[in-house]
């Protein structure tokens, strides 16, 4: 289990889905980067939540349609 992180480098927190390694996240990642348009955000992929205190508050989203909407409109 992992967890893909969008973040506003400018902002505190920042938005989480958990998902599995392999290759349809490193394909939904690359196009939510592609997707993108605000300097500043960023999309990681990280396994332990606790070892990244950089964003914490996260905010947990439920499905693929949902992140990708709040990424957008970050």
């Amino acid at each position: 289990m992992c967890c893909i992180v969008a973040k506003d480098r400018n902002k505190q927190g920042c938005y989480a889905l958990k998902s599995r390694i392999g290759k349809h996240l490193a394909e939904y990642t690359e196009s939510l980067e592609k997707s993108i348009k605000k300097e500043g955000s960023q999309i990681i992929i990280i396994s332990r939540l606790t070892a990244y205190g950089e964003y914490t508050l996260y905010r947990f989203v439920d499905t693929e349609e949902e992140f990708r909407e709040r990424v957008l409109s970050m």
